[in-house]
């Protein structure tokens, strides 16, 4: 299993999944199985199958998180800086091409959200970011082709 960088905060909402799962949808799905099982041939029993192959799932994402976060890296906010990019900064950026701007903030992938403007370090355009300063033209390989563009400003 991968490192996987995360935030305090992204690191805490996973711990709460966890206990979520655990403490709530587990007791549910136990309940479940047990009233699909009283009422009799488990045989022809769809509520009993469905409750068990829900418990497999559940018991699956709860495995899948435990990991996450066993092999989670905790990002030290006080040694981030805005010399050049790197995760955990919102970088402005400039398409070359047309003079679009945007602006992201990096993030772990399991923290990326498009909505928020939050993108994973993973992707081309992150990667294509990282180790860069203000100034700086890159290009960086895009699923419709090769793209440059300008650091405009680094920030948190």
């Amino acid at each position: 299993m991968a490192i996987t960088y995360m935030t305090k905060e992204g690191y805490k909402k996973k711990m709460e999944e966890i206990a979520f799962l655990e403490n709530v949808k587990r007791p549910e799905i136990s309940r479940a199985i047990a009233e699909a099982r009283d009422k009799g041939d488990l045989s022809e029993n769809a509520e009993y199958d469905a409750a068990k192959e829900a418990q497999g799932m559940l018991e699956m994402k709860i495995s899948q998180l435990k990991d996450l976060v066993a092999n989670a890296r905790i990002i030290d906010d006080s040694k981030l800086n805005t010399e050049e990019v790197q995760i955990l900064n919102k970088v402005k950026i400039k398409n070359v091409a047309n003079g679009q701007t945007m602006e992201y903030t990096i993030v772990a992938d399991s923290e990326a959200n498009l909505r928020e403007k939050k993108i994973a370090s993973s992707t081309p355009i992150a990667q294509g970011l990282l180790g860069h300063r203000i100034g700086e033209v890159v290009e960086i390989r895009v699923p419709s082709g090769l793209m440059k563009f300008e650091i405009v400003e680094i920030s948190f």
